[in-house]
């Protein structure tokens, strides 16, 4: 265990829900873990105990992604930890394969709503559709290639790998329901007879949506707050100009007000207290970062060679598209804050540098 996690505590210990079940952590509320294909291995998933005009049943919280074998564990699932109950409701954080990838199906296995903020469903709905996602879907297809070409990223290789995966999220997305509810940061939704506040965040995602619970002092945080890796915040080849890093910071304060022993359900990991700690350890950990990247750029650097400055192990080409896309947040979050220069050479590369 890493320094940083010693200082958050773990409720349910090691013990984590077994395949197809459930496991209680606070009243009215179930923890499910789902798998997922990649090196992060598992998504957390939220059954909330709910009643909609009348009906009784659940609130599902995120959904996995599109996968046959996980689809059959949330019919174990509904075999084993609804109590006989239907989903009424199912709520997804934002638009990632993990979270969104299975919505169109629960959907209609329960004839249930989807719930999303309005630029996550929007988003969702078009990098589904294979014939309107291309080029735009994240860090994957032509566009993404030559996104990352210009930052450095020039071996064949690797370029070409991220040009065949194209179809990457319609692959793990294959279809978003036509019709949904929005939800807006500040929104009281009632589930079970208790207010669920929306809190937006930006930076990780276009409109994230977490969710707290003043009377049971919970937040489903989603991916805006892990208790052992930091969230990822990137620029992709869909908004080269964008920077992401302080959004992600400053929606970090929406949780100052929050309770100080509020238990905080994240999207990946355990369920833990000491959200403030957390979100301290932040706060540090990109600071560092940041001055890192400064240091770096004594002499001009693209992102690819900030990569190993920010990730000092062998990352896959799944990571490692993630890791340009951090490692160019952070270079902007210094451009446009003055400290760095950006020039394009005659290569056709990016370079950042101290003025």
């Amino acid at each position: 265990m890493r320094p940083e996690e010693k200082k958050l505590t773990y409720p349910w210990g090691d013990t984590l829900p077994e395949p197809g079940h459930a496991l209680t952590v606070a009243d009215g509320v179930r923890w499910v873990k789902m798998p997922l294909p990649f090196a992060l291995d598992h998504i957390n998933v939220w059954l909330l105990r709910d009643q909609i005009d009348g009906r009784e049943g659940w609130t599902v919280v995120d959904c996995g992604v599109a996968r046959d074998e996980v689809k059959a564990l949330w019919e174990e699932v509904f075999d084993n930890a609804l109590e006989g109950l239907p989903v009424l409701r199912v709520l997804v954080t934002h638009m990632h394969p993990d979270h969104v990838g299975l919505a169109h199906w629960l959907c209609e296995r329960w004839r249930a709503p989807l719930w999303m903020s309005m630029t996550d469903y929007a988003i969702a709905c078009l990098w589904s559709d294979p014939s309107t996602s291309q080029g735009m879907a994240g860090p994957n297809g032509a566009a993404a290639a030559e996104h990352f070409a210009r930052h450095g990223l020039r071996d064949p290789d690797a370029q070409e790998k991220i040009r065949q995966r194209a179809g990457y999220y319609p692959g793990l997305v294959p279809d978003m329901p036509r019709q949904f509810t929005r939800m807006m940061d500040g929104d009281a939704i009632s589930i079970g007879g208790r207010d669920w506040r929306a809190i937006a965040g930006y930076g990780h995602a276009p409109e994230h949506i977490s969710l707290y619970c003043d009377s049971l002092d919970v937040l489903i945080s989603g991916d805006m707050l892990l208790p052992r890796i930091s969230t990822n915040v990137s620029v992709f080849n869909y908004e080269p100009d964008a920077n992401p890093l302080p959004l992600y910071l400053k929606s970090l304060r929406a949780y100052d007000g929050l309770a100080k022993d509020t238990l905080v359900l994240p999207s990946h990991g355990r369920p833990f207290r000491g959200m403030h700690e957390r979100i301290a350890q932040q706060h540090a950990h990109h600071a560092d970062r940041l001055a890192e990247v400064l240091e770096a750029c004594a002499t001009p650097k693209s992102a690819a060679d900030v990569v190993p400055v920010l990730f000092r192990r062998e990352l896959d080409l799944h990571q490692l598209t993630f890791a340009m896309g951090e490692a160019l947040a952070h270079l902007h979050a210094l451009y446009f804050e003055g400290k760095l220069t950006r020039t394009l050479g005659t290569d056709g590369v990016v370079r950042f540098c101290k003025p």
